[in-house]
């Protein structure tokens, strides 16, 4: 076991304990059952660069700050008597590094209310929203894109061909 896989363990016995709230013997010794045999037969290796810390603080302050924000929002919406809302459902292409994080972008979108994921199509990385303010489209569009950045960034991958017609060739 190596220098990672280890920080690996240790990681996951310290959120093991958290989630049963308290550290006692049973729980490290529960949490290594755990984590030790996901550890190895996981792997410890990588296909690139590993997390890049700082936009990953990034990716994740914006997160946050968008859930107060849409949540004060939504908030609003509900408090005033008139309904000033215009739904719209949008499309938003992404850039093709950022299909591998479709998933954690359509979770970082519809986690905060007001945006939700309604779509995605992984073969073109486009994500179909619903919005409650049509006005807004060319902010969430920008927004989108500045999450996908982010992600790209604080999460590299090995790198994705420009052709999704690779993967029907490569199938028998």
């Amino acid at each position: 076991m190596n220098y990672r896989s280890t920080v690996v363990v240790v990681a996951l016995v310290a959120a093991w304990c958290a989630l049963w709230e308290s550290v006692s013997f049973a729980n490290v010794l529960s949490g290594l059952v755990v984590s030790v045999p996901a550890v190895i037969f996981a792997g410890s290796h990588t296909n690139g660069p590993s997390i890049r810390l700082v936009p990953a603080v990034k990716l994740i302050w914006l997160v946050a700050f968008d859930l107060v924000k849409s949540t004060f929002l939504v908030v609003w919406e509900i408090l005033t008597p008139i309904d000033y809302t215009d739904e719209t459902i949008i499309a938003v292409d992404t850039q093709i590094e950022a299909r591998s994080h479709l998933l954690l972008l359509v979770v970082a979108i519809t986690l905060t209310p007001g945006p939700a994921s309604v779509d995605t199509d992984p073969d073109t990385g486009r994500r179909y929203s619903h919005l409650l303010h049509a006005d807004a489209e060319p902010e969430v569009i920008e927004h989108v894109r500045r999450l996908a950045e982010l992600s790209c960034e604080a999460f590299p991958t090995a790198a994705v061909p420009d052709d999704p017609t690779h993967l029907e060739e490569a199938r028998p």
